[in-house]
């Protein structure tokens, strides 16, 4: 007589308007192509929304969704919220709780892009370790200092698990199969979908030494840009930038003119508001706070580059700029050089 086969391991996807639809549907294909590659259940799932329905997405299309409310009191082994745009907008109390059930109910907590602010703002993070996609970082910090935050692609503490979005997620999906049923069930899935080695889970969101099409830019624009990038706050003058890279001033404008079409000042000021963009539209910091952890000095000269970067003032940003991918691109990168 053939033993019973172990239930399925059920996941329950909790989405949020605007979620990623790309990095919710590569987490799961990889449990698809292991049930296939296995020819029985060895994960079922459920995607559902606070309020069920159709769901709108980052992208523009709508997913239908189940009511979240009558599926609590079924049986879940792991309940994972995707998130992308302004997530704590949709930190209802009726979610946190109910994502106080799952974890009560023996769930493993999950989250996609920035689903991790919902966690930490329902308090399930606290004394954990977590990520998510770096554009969101910086506002996750200011936000939830108390939270370790790591630049990894997906940080697996426990009973709390979360991905930084993106084709990441595949990853993601695919070490967890891993951690249930083995190397060989991984490998096989990652195959089927064709998808390049997986990258570890420590991996960083952004390696230092990678670019996705390869090394276009010569070392020494991209070691300014390191540099550039390591000194937001308090910026480094061009000139002591070119000591340091062993080039002259001469030589660097004419690299960047190049090959990122914009001056090294122009492009120095430009991350410096971008990250700006991000405190502005994820946060609530005063505008003083913002400006100064973005190496403006002047409030005044911060709000007058913001306007001519993005084509309007921050304070108006604050409430416009909290609108979905769909409406509006991000960063809104200027054509100025």
């Amino acid at each position: 007589m053939n033993r019973a086969e172990p239930p399925p391991h059920r996941i329950l996807i909790v989405v949020t308007p605007h979620f990623n639809l790309s990095a919710t549907t590569s987490f799961l294909d990889p449990f698809r192509a292991a049930n296939y590659l296995e020819g029985r259940t060895l994960f079922g799932w459920e995607v559902a929304s606070e309020g069920g329905g159709a769901c709108l997405a980052s992208n523009g299309m709508t997913l239908a969704t189940a009511p979240l409310g009558p599926l609590l009191g079924a049986r879940w082994d792991m309940a994972i919220v995707s998130a992308s745009w302004t997530p704590e907008a949709y930190a209802t109390q009726a979610l946190r709780s109910a994502l106080w059930r799952l974890a009560r109910g023996g769930a493993t907590l999950g989250a996609l892009d920035t689903g991790a602010f919902i966690l930490a703002r329902a308090g399930l993070l606290d004394g954990r370790r977590a990520t998510v996609h770096y554009e969101h970082m910086d506002a996750f910090g200011e936000r939830y200092p108390d939270i370790a935050l790591g630049e990894e692609l997906m940080v697996l503490d426990g009973d709390r698990i979360s991905c930084g979005g993106g084709a990441a997620t595949s990853d993601f999906a695919l070490h967890i199969i891993r951690g249930l049923h083995g190397d060989a069930l991984a490998n096989a899935a990652a195959r089927y979908l064709l998808h390049p080695p997986v990258r570890p889970v420590q991996a960083p969101q952004n390696p230092d030494a990678a670019e996705p099409l390869g090394p276009t830019a010569p070392s020494g624009v991209r070691r300014a840009i390191a540099l550039m990038e390591r000194h937001l706050e308090t910026p480094l003058p061009i000139a002591a930038l070119c000591a340091r890279i062993g080039l002259s001033q001469r030589q660097l404008d004419r690299l960047f003119k190049t090959y990122v079409r914009k001056t090294p000042m122009a492009y120095y000021r430009d991350i410096r508001l971008d990250r700006a963009r991000g405190l502005v539209t994820q946060t609530e910091m005063p505008m003083a706070q913002v400006a100064l952890a973005c190496g403006f000095a002047s409030q005044v000269h911060f709000s007058r580059a913001y306007r001519l970067r993005f084509g309007l003032p921050p304070s108006r940003d604050r409430i416009e700029g909290r609108v979905p991918f769909e409406f509006r691109a991000w960063p809104m990168h200027s054509t100025r050089s």
